[in-house]
């Protein structure tokens, strides 16, 4: 028997090195939200990774918050991951 599939969850993250303090929760949804914030991620260039359990704990945010000194480690490494994507491409 399958398990049932938990609705998709999505959530957005920004960060500007030298303006910001941490990175902050600039969306999240869950279902059909989450899959339109995913979306437009891919339209405008911007990297998806899938972490489910970061977006779990990460989703108990509100909007605007910045992510907790316990996450930064996790985070980092997800930012390493961009700025590599982004190396590839070109991007800066």
């Amino acid at each position: 028997m399958q398990k049932p599939q938990r609705p998709k969850k999505a959530i957005a993250l920004q960060y500007k090195p030298g303006d910001d303090h941490a990175p902050c929760v600039t969306a999240k949804g869950t279902g059909r939200l989450a899959e339109r914030i995913i979306e437009m991620a891919r339209k405008h260039g911007i990297p998806v990774k899938d972490a489910p359990d970061l977006v779990e704990v990460l989703s108990r945010l509100d909007l605007n918050d910045e992510i907790p000194p316990g996450l930064y480690v996790v985070v980092a490494e997800l930012l390493a991951f961009v700025y590599c994507l982004n190396k590839k491409k070109g991007s800066k």
